[in-house]
């Protein structure tokens, strides 16, 4: 298995909003997305540079996904 790649914040939510998951809001810097049919809910923190593998893989495992699931999303 690859590893992931480090990814920006914008493509986080982008591939996240592929999956089916919606904007919920917005606090400070942290980007809220809900996925209404199953009920999950995943922050994205939207600072500058990239999101560290070990906080990518966090949101993808509250989003309900495989790492394989997220790679086809993006």
């Amino acid at each position: 298995m690859t590893r992931l790649p480090t990814l920006s914040a914008g493509k986080i939510i982008k591939a996240s909003e592929r999956g089916g998951f919606v904007p919920d809001g917005q606090k400070g810097s942290h980007y809220f997305l809900t996925h209404p049919v199953e009920n999950l809910t995943t922050c994205v923190p939207v600072h500058g540079g990239d999101v560290k593998r070990s906080l990518l893989k966090l949101i993808i495992k509250q989003a309900g996904l495989s790492e394989a699931q997220f790679r086809e999303l993006l």
